[in-house]
């Protein structure tokens, strides 16, 4: 399947097993420094169904690889890449589902690290476009242009998980997140690991069981 021409530079693994002419979609967001291939990985251990999209951070990252945006303090994006990378992120996820043979019920977002934070930003400003976000060791991007639509949620689940010795982004960010929700009309899981600032084999394996059951789930 032939990339097309959009606002990210991304991979494309057709699915493993699937006869289906619409197919659920999953959208992979790398975390700072690393780029597309960073987590093609998962598609071993996810459903073999999936249509899977990896997508590149937009901007080249000065010690390799590449960049959503640049880190002030934790939890604060620099707030003109911040947006930059939001704007193309947003009309890629809708070039996809225009222009890849996508079951648009059915688009899912993982991110990781920075990647969590882009997936955050997606699901809570434009819900309409996805069916769930896997949301690995991240933050919600609190105090930036975007305005969140907390109450129009409810068609949207969450997976999120954090490592409880993550020195990188304190799992204290993902109990704010896991507050926030409360507000909301979302579906929400949560998870803590004792591990750091990775996805842990027991993540990765619930997040793909959880997927699945909404794959499965009627629309």
């Amino acid at each position: 399947m032939k990339p097309i021409s959009s606002t990210l530079v991304h991979r494309v693994l057709p699915p493993e097993n699937s006869g289906a002419q619409i197919m659920p979609t999953l959208i992979l967001l790398h975390g700072r420094g690393a780029d597309e291939e960073d987590l093609v990985g998962l598609s071993q251990v996810l459903d073999e169904r999936l249509l899977i999209i990896s997508a590149r951070a937009p901007f080249e990252y000065a010690y390799g690889g590449y960049t959503w945006y640049e880190v002030g303090s934790i939890g604060t994006p620099e707030p003109v890449m911040f947006r930059t990378s939001c704007e193309k992120l947003h009309r890629f996820i809708t070039d996809v589902r225009s222009s890849y043979p996508v079951d648009p019920s059915r688009v899912f977002l993982l991110g990781f690290s920075m990647g969590c934070v882009m997936s955050f930003a997606m699901a809570l400003t434009a819900p309409e476009l996805m069916r769930g976000v896997s949301a690995n060791s991240g933050y919600i991007p609190e105090g930036t242009y975007l305005e969140f639509r907390w109450r129009e949620l409810q068609n949207v689940a969450f997976f999120i998980t954090h490592g409880t010795m993550d020195p990188v982004i304190p799992v204290d960010f993902a109990r704010r997140a896991r507050t926030l929700f409360r507000q909301s009309t979302a579906q929400v899981e949560y998870r803590e690991y004792p591990v750091g600032h990775q996805l842990s084999d027991s993540g990765i394996a619930e997040t793909a069981a959880w997927m699945t059951r909404l794959i499965d789930a009627p629309v």
